[in-house]
């Protein structure tokens, strides 16, 4: 498939990952070894508008159906075989098959299994072997316009729903992004964290957040927000201009991408590095 010429030769492949990011030019995927951003190109051609991965398996919500890659196929060590622009390649040769969802707004993983949300409010899980092949989606039920689902949460135009039998309404309002490990909610009021109830975090209109272990990152009007060691929430300043739309952290990397298509990477007390991807309309980004 066609890259975008834009590539930087790398040393080694020590720390190399692959960064999926969805846009509205497709899911582009981004080779970065430690924090160096190299060779990246477009892995499938669509209106992407969200993107995640789990167990092997990358999948993208589209405005025709929810697309489905096995990650393990490029290789031994799968999207991340070379540093010098192979891992790239890899993933521009992946295999994106139709899932048979219908139009998407949102995909996650939860206990394994692909959930897929559209703009009707309905929410489904892929149920199928362990290849994918002959799997069918079982309804859980309807919610406002779905606009993310992480693990057992469902991020709702009309709350955060929890993943059960069904689906339970646990609160909020205007829900736009959430992280089921701990959980944390952005929504348009602000960043929310589930304890005895949903506690206050941060003010102001958030879209995105994104845990990993100890790392927590949110997208809040157009800034990038860090919770530090001790728990409290603070700005992050960043080398270039343009609204934080995504946010994902890798192994050791946290990286951002604006909604002009910057796409910045940073280790553990290191500087931010970036590099122009030159896409519009990011939705959503993760790291493999």
């Amino acid at each position: 498939m066609p890259t975008i010429d834009e590539k930087r030769v790398y040393t080694d492949n020590t720390g190399t990952e692959t960064v999926f990011v969805a846009t509205g030019a497709g899911v582009v995927a981004v080779s970065v070894s430690d924090d160096l951003v190299g060779g990246f190109g477009i892995a499938h051609r669509c209106t992407a508008r969200d993107v995640a991965a789990g167990g092997g398996t990358l999948a993208v919500a589209t405005d025709e159906d929810v697309f489905r890659a096995d990650l393990t196929a490029a290789g031994d060590d799968g999207v991340n075989a070379d540093a010098d622009g192979g891992g790239t390649e890899a993933a521009e040769a992946l295999a994106f098959e139709a899932a048979g969802f219908g139009p998407a707004a949102a995909v996650g993983f939860g206990d394994g299994s692909l959930l897929a949300g559209d703009d009707e409010g309905r929410v489904a899980r892929f149920d199928g072997g362990e290849s994918g092949e002959n799997g069918e989606w079982t309804d859980l039920g309807r919610v406002g316009g779905v606009r993310a689902a992480d693990g057992p949460l469902v991020a709702a135009a009309d709350g955060v729903y929890r993943i059960g039998d069904g689906l339970s309404h646990v609160g909020l309002d205007d829900a736009r992004d959430v992280a089921g490990s701990e959980p944390l909610a952005a929504t348009g009021a602000g960043l929310y964290k589930l304890g005895n109830g949903w506690m206050d975090v941060l003010s102001g209109e958030f879209d995105a957040v994104s845990v990993d272990g100890g790392r927590a990152h949110a997208a809040g009007d157009g800034d990038l927000y860090a919770r530090g060691d001790g728990g409290e929430w603070s700005r992050v300043p960043l080398p270039v201009a343009g609204d934080v739309a995504a946010v994902t952290h890798g192994r050791d990397a946290t990286y951002a991408v604006t909604d002009a298509g910057t796409f910045l990477v940073r280790l553990p007390g290191e500087e931010w590095r970036h590099q122009i991807l030159g896409l519009r309309d990011v939705a959503a980004a993760v790291a493999v």
